[in-house]
């Protein structure tokens, strides 16, 4: 039997950071034959205290699936809380978004294992969205709000590639989705920077007729499932083989309940693109 680690303990970040407070799993030590999983989902809703029992459920049924005699998981949704599970932690392996995938992989060593293949947009086409300007040169000088521009690296080189740099507006950070698009609303941002997930709310949230997207991204790729340097070579190779089957049958409600549709196997070349854009 799989076992999981449920005890948790504070972790709070300093305001400087992200302004949330966070809770984490207890940290076991990896000579017990733990296997740890980092989930990194920046820019989700919710926090991650919130989403820690759905992806303790998760990676038990990773757990399951691959044969590990016991798990802890645990949700970050800064790099920064991600950094310090990493540091005290060290997983064998790891989902992340996008961004976090990419200011990461160089330092820890990550090797692409898979795809995560989410239910809602999360980071896979980003808009420029305007209710007064018709194309993104009318939204250059003018302010833009985005809860995306904190990795300028990430917003120019994967996002914007040349259509723009964050030095062509007036930028308007802000830290939550919905209030990005509240800034374009309320008429204290001209134009506003957002993605998949907060595109599909667009209508949803009152006082957005007229907003309209101006622009839009390349299509990137999804959410990463990587390996950590801790991971052996066999683990690694039994843990790509099964990706498939974690989300299936009786797993299926677990991932469903982190957003996760289905996980498969992906490559190196999968990502070569954007790690390309990115640069080290």
């Amino acid at each position: 039997m799989v076992r999981t680690s449920h005890v948790f303990r504070p972790l709070c970040l300093t305001a400087a950071l992200s302004g949330l407070c966070l809770m984490g799993t207890s940290v076991a030590h990896a000579g017990d034959g733990t296997v740890h999983v980092l989930i990194i989902k920046e820019q989700g809703v919710g926090s991650a205290a919130q989403a820690q029992p759905y992806v303790d459920r998760l990676v038990g049924a990773a757990g399951k699936v691959n044969g590990w005699t016991a798990t802890e998981g645990k949700f970050a949704t800064t790099r920064e809380a991600a950094e310090e599970y990493i540091h005290t932690a060290d997983p064998h392996f790891g989902i992340m978004t996008l961004p976090a995938f990419l200011a990461l992989r160089g330092k820890h060593q990550l090797e692409v294992m898979g795809k995560a293949d989410v239910s809602v947009g999360n980071g896979q086409q980003y808009h420029i969205v305007s209710k007064t300007q018709p194309d993104v040169a009318g939204c250059k000088g003018k302010t833009l709000a985005s809860n995306h521009v904190e990795d300028a690296r990430f917003a120019e080189k994967v996002i914007g590639r040349s259509a723009f740099t964050l030095a062509d507006f007036t930028l308007v950070a802000t830290k939550r989705p919905v209030q990005t698009i509240k800034k374009v609303v309320a008429g204290e941002a001209e134009c506003a920077l957002i993605d998949d997930a907060q595109f599909a709310e667009l209508s949803k949230i009152e006082g957005t007729a007229g907003i309209r997207s101006v622009w839009k991204s390349d299509k990137l790729p999804p959410m990463v499932v990587v390996a950590f340097p801790s991971a052996p070579a066999g683990e690694r190779t039994t843990f790509k083989g099964a990706l498939a089957k974690v989300c299936s049958g009786e797993s299926k409600a677990a991932c469903g309940e982190v957003g996760i549709k289905n996980l498969g196997p992906a490559s190196t070349s999968d990502y070569q693109d954007v790690v390309a854009a990115y640069g080290r």
